[in-house]
Formats: structure tokens, sequence, C-alpha cells
């Protein structure tokens, strides 16, 4: 039903229009999850249960699916130091919300597509921005849509300020990276990589390589939760954790 009705509302509702409702429209449908259950990590609402989308789980309230709360829990717990320069690829639109009221940081987004908020429009293998411009780059479910990754890679490390931090997730499977830049249609992207607009699938010692290779120190950070716990969090997460 979620589905349905989100997919509805895109129809007919211009984007630019929907942004702006989607907190009303949200705190309407929050009011049917309602409960003590579980909590959303971001907004904070409590909820009888979560929205649930395939293998994942929304918040109804913002949005939230389980990365964006784990990625919050992180950044909000040892990264976001006062005065910092944060650079945030194609965030979701929950964490967009609660990082621009957050006066002790400077945060900016980008996304060169249109379908996020954003204050810039960077192509992230060819950013407009100086070198060592920040302290803190999320880099969140990006890198398996960009063709040539190994120079977003070197982009991403130019504007990082030394012992900068910048902090990358991707769908990751097993043995090694999987990637063929011949295959174009949505439909074979779709069959091989498990989205219409993925061009490969990392694996994380693959992308970790790719990382080291330039100039990165990574850490490979895993997350494991039991599969009922409060804030929706998935059972296993893997996050890279990459330093200048």
């Amino acid at each position: 039903m979620y589905t349905i009705i989100k997919q509805s509302l895109i129809r007919i509702v211009p984007k630019n229009i929907l942004f702006k409702l989607e907190p009303l429209i949200r705190f309407a449908l929050y009011q049917f999850y309602r409960g003590k259950t579980y909590q959303c990590s971001i907004c904070e609402k409590r909820l009888r249960r979560f929205v649930q989308l395939g293998e994942d789980k929304l918040c109804p309230n913002c949005g939230s699916l389980s990365r964006d709360r784990r990625l919050w829990e992180i950044l909000s717990s040892e990264f976001l130091t006062e005065q910092a320069e944060v650079l945030d690829f194609s965030p979701s639109r929950s964490l967009y919300r609660v990082l621009k009221e957050i006066s002790l940081i400077s945060y900016s987004s980008t996304d060169l597509s249109g379908d996020f908020l954003s204050d810039y429009q960077y192509d992230i293998a060819n950013i407009d921005a100086p070198d060592q411009k920040y302290d803190l780059i999320i880099c969140y479910h990006v890198l398996e849509h960009i063709e040539n990754d190994y120079q977003a890679i070197s982009e991403m490390y130019r504007v990082l300020k030394k012992e900068g931090t910048c902090i990358i997730q991707t769908p990751f499977k097993q043995g090694s990276i999987y990637e063929n830049l011949s295959i174009k249609s949505k439909e074979a992207r779709l069959k091989h990589f498990g989205q219409k607009d993925h061009v490969r699938i990392y694996s994380i010692n693959g992308l970790k390589e790719r990382l080291i290779a330039n100039g990165f120190d990574v850490a490979v950070k895993e997350y494991n939760e039991p599969e009922e716990n409060i804030f929706g969090f998935k059972q296993n997460e893997v996050i890279l954790i990459c330093t200048k």
C-alpha cells in the first residue's frame, strides 16, 4: 500500500512541490504507525512498526531507511565535529533535513541527477571545488552508479582535507567486483547488477583496494544486530571509513 501511494503522488505532484509537502504528508502517515515498540534514530518518533519495503524498514515519519539510521548514528557519535566542512553526495532527504539544522557544521549536499535535495550539482568525477576543502565526505550508495569510479575516488581524495574522513557504502557481494561497462541498457543492468542504474557490484575487498590505490587508508567497519532491534537496523552491515 505504501508503494502504491508513493508512486501515485510521484505521478501527479511535481517533484519540487512534493519535496516541500513531504514532511506534512509523512506526519499524517505516521499517525497510523504510532507506538512504543520501535524508534527512528533520526526523527526520534516512536513506532509500533516500521514500513516494510522488501527486506528494508522505512520510517513513515521521516522516510529514513535502515542504512540512513545507521549512518546518522555513526555521524552523530563520531564525525560531526565543530566547524567541520561536510559534503554529502545524493543524500536521503531525512538526513539532509536533520544535517541542515546543525549549526556547528557547514553542511552541503550535491546531486547531479536532480532526484535529491541538494545545494550543488557536482559531477563526482570532476568536482567543482578546491583541493582540501572538506573535513568529511559522505558517499553513500553512489559509486555503483559511476562508470569511472577510479576518477570519482581520486576527486574525493583531492577535495578532502589532510586527516579528513570519507564514509562510503555500496551494495556488496562475495568474491570479486563484478562489472562490465559494455552493459548499457536498463534491462540488462537490472539483470546483471540488481538495479537498472547500477554499473557494477562491488566486493568489500575490491572496493577497499581501489580506495587504497587512490591514496586512502581504509578501515572496514562491520555492524551486527539482532533481527528485531528497536531502531530497525539491518542485521549485518559494512561501511568503509576512509582517511587521508
